[in-house]
């Protein structure tokens, strides 16, 4: 069966593509999220919760509707390969049009609960973080999904350090120009030899775990559409930022006694480095307001805080 999408980002669309997909759900109430006109195909998607009980993604172009499929094939491979994954429960996947169903859990982000993470919560946070990535890393785990999936991307970061040289430095205080030239050339140092290759995410950040916010545990595991072959550090590179440095570091120290194997922080930062300033400068350049709402320049900052508790340049 051809691939096909729907015809634009109405609500109307999402029905009738659900009259064909999925008619039981079709007039039901839809709660469209990202339901907005773009002018670059690559971003022509979005989801909806569909009577309180359902998530749908769908797309209204060609690359993301082939994102759609992709990620229903993962997700399908991930069940019998890795089985302990928390993982959404598929209900309906669809070729024409793209679409991808799934139940919905009661679950909150990882943003919306990581303030309520006190001394005596974090070892257990730290924990279960350490236990979806060891599980995704195993290298059972990748082989089995490159034999279900075929040959598997390379997921990469925001930016390279070439682009950050070339660019970044406009929109940041003179005095800070400096100290990122000298953090793209740590990075490189630390990324010049190739990595161990696992099964990674690829966009592991705190919109996409979601936890329960009365005990806080980690319920969910979202969005593999980004879900490639790449390195271990490469799946952290969120987590100083989103988790902050204390919870970061005992989630490096479960994942490496779960695993047995040992977590490069130098090649973490240089992933979160490219990631962090790279999401500032598309932004930036795109007028696209920081998600705090801040400046490139206070990122710098805090990028330097992070790289001080760590001890590092």
């Amino acid at each position: 069966m051809e691939l096909s999408w729907l015809d634009g980002p109405t609500v109307g669309a999402v029905r009738e593509g659900l009259r064909r997909v999925a008619p039981e759900l079709a007039e039901g109430s839809i709660e469209p999220r990202g339901l907005e006109p773009s002018d670059d195909p690559q971003w022509c998607a979005a989801s909806a919760v569909v009577d309180g009980r359902f998530v749908v993604k769908f797309a209204w172009a060609r690359p993301p509707a082939l994102r759609i499929w992709y990620q229903a094939r993962i997700l399908a491979a991930l069940r019998t390969a890795a089985p302990r994954l928390p993982l959404p429960e598929v209900v309906t996947v669809a070729r024409d049009p793209a679409m991808l169903i799934m139940r919905r859990v009661p679950a909150t982000p990882f943003f919306r609960v990581r303030h309520l993470i006190g001394p005596a919560e974090r070892d257990r946070v730290a924990r279960d973080l350490a236990t979806v990535l060891a599980e995704l890393h195993d290298p059972g785990v990748l082989r089995e999904i490159s034999e279900a999936v075929g040959p598997l991307p390379e997921p990469t970061a925001h930016a390279t350090t070439d682009t950050l040289r070339a660019r970044f430095g406009t929109l940041i205080r003179p005095d800070q120009r400096e100290l990122v030239l000298s953090w793209c050339d740590r990075a490189d140092t630390a990324l010049a030899a190739p990595g161990r290759t696992v099964l990674v995410h690829g966009d592991f950040h705190g919109d996409n775990h979601l936890w329960d916010r009365e005990t806080l545990r980690l319920r969910l595991v979202v969005d593999l559409e980004t879900a490639g072959a790449g390195e271990p550090e490469f799946d952290l590179r969120c987590l100083p930022a989103d988790c902050g440095i204390g919870l970061f570091t005992e989630t490096v120290t479960h994942y490496e006694k779960l695993t047995g194997t040992t977590l490069d922080v130098d090649r973490i930062m240089a992933w979160h480095l490219r990631t962090v300033l790279g999401d500032a400068l598309w932004r930036a350049e795109a007028g696209v307001p920081l998600p705090d709402n801040r400046t490139p320049a206070q990122w710098v900052d805090d990028l330097s805080a992070r790289f001080a508790a760590l001890g590092t340049a």
